[in-house]
């Protein structure tokens, strides 16, 4: 069972809440989906702090979801655990890290996962398997009780398989959320070179949801990736040399390979501060000429796994990667969720982006999208059974 790591008995009137095996379930041990963690995990004395409001809500935990090990990279695959298998097909990768939680609520064992996003780590997975994933405002949700892995970047969000279970999931985390009654109107298309299909299948929902749509450049977003590698290299080995240093062979290759590559990456870069607050300033303000900015959350559909090889990782890992982990340094949320492409049988994602604390715009944004392509797609097809 590659979806789950644990299964713990699931008692509760409420929602199925997949959890990923990254944040603190009482009673239950925190692996990271890494061997050397497992090996000598004991039970968590407490929820992490972003549970209290599902337990208040009586939430069923069905299970802590499996993981790209350690957070570490947006593939989801997994030496240890094994790969949770994408639903759309079984033989590309889940997209990671939390490719587990993706997989629950795409396959109906989970009503709403939580997942974490360092650069990416709830919007590609759901990108991979089409459902729908919100990376929320840094420090918005607590992060107490859920394994670092570069703090300045890590947060805490829902996944699920529509717009309507996001905003249940957010409303576990935080009670009381609700949509913005009013949703956004003018939205800020930024261009990128992904694939062409790709890019208008993001044209075609956003004219499908009738947004005012204005074409935006963001000439900050190669020096925001930039400011990315430096902080999550950095602090993701301070969080993890001494696992790493102690237990070489519990570790996979991945992993250590990846961390191998900080000096390259930027890590300790003397002028990070400058360059984060330059790069923050430019992305803030493109908030001021529209609400919510779009873009393709993968700028490629999701590789098959037999693609993956030493040799390739890397520059998928790069490309995967390419178009979230640039906006986790300032902090702002975004969504991801699943739009048709024509002449595909796989969906792209739309990735909506919007500044900080602005998860009830954006939620509401997503839903006005999933609406119109809903009703495109009845248009089209006509009512069931109608031949």
């Amino acid at each position: 069972m590659t979806t789950f790591i644990t299964t713990p008995d699931a008692t509760g009137a409420g929602p199925g809440l997949a959890v990923k095996d990254l944040i603190d379930v009482a009673g239950v041990p925190t692996t990271a989906g890494c061997r050397a963690v497992a090996r000598t995990a004991t039970p968590a004395v407490a929820d992490a702090a972003c549970l209290a409001g599902a337990r208040a809500a009586a939430a069923r935990i069905v299970g802590k979801t499996n993981l790209h090990e350690l957070a570490m990279l947006p593939l989801g695959t997994n030496p240890w655990f094994g790969t949770p298998v994408n639903p759309l097909d079984p033989t590309l990768i889940p997209g990671g890290s939390s490719s587990g939680s993706a997989v629950a609520v795409a396959t109906g064992q989970a009503d709403i996962a939580l997942g974490s996003d360092t650069g990416g780590s709830i919007r590609v997975p759901s990108a991979c398997c089409g459902t729908v994933g919100l990376k929320t405002t840094h420090g918005r949700v607590s992060v107490a009780g859920v394994r670092p892995l570069a703090p300045s970047l890590d947060t805490v969000g829902p996944m699920a398989s529509s717009v309507a279970g996001a905003a249940a999931g957010m409303a576990l985390l935080e009670p009381g959320f609700r949509p913005d009654p009013t949703g956004a109107r003018v939205i800020g298309r930024l261009r990128t070179g992904g694939d062409p299909r790709i890019e208008a299948a993001v044209d075609d929902a956003l004219r499908a949801a009738e947004f005012d749509v204005i074409p935006i450049d963001w000439a900050g977003l190669d020096l925001a990736m930039q400011c990315f590698t430096a902080i999550f290299f950095a602090e993701a080995w301070a969080s993890n040399r001494a696992l790493i240093e102690q237990h070489p062979d519990e570790v996979g290759p991945d992993v250590t390979a990846a961390l191998s590559l900080r000096d390259a990456m930027g890590a300790g870069r003397p002028d990070l501060p400058e360059m984060l607050a330059a790069s923050t300033i430019s992305l803030l303000e493109l908030f001021d000429r529209v609400e919510l900015l779009a873009l393709p959350t993968l700028p490629v559909f999701p590789p098959r796994i037999d693609q993956l090889s030493e040799q390739t990782m890397f520059p998928w890992v790069q490309q995967l990667s390419s178009l979230t982990a640039p906006f986790n340094p300032s902090g702002v949320p975004c969504t991801a969720q699943p739009i048709p492409v024509a002449g595909s049988a796989l969906p792209a994602s739309l990735q909506l982006v919007g500044p900080i604390h602005s998860e009830e715009l954006l939620i509401s944004a997503a839903a006005r999208v999933e609406q119109a392509i809903l009703a495109t797609h009845a248009a089209a097809t006509g009512p069931i059974g109608q031949l």
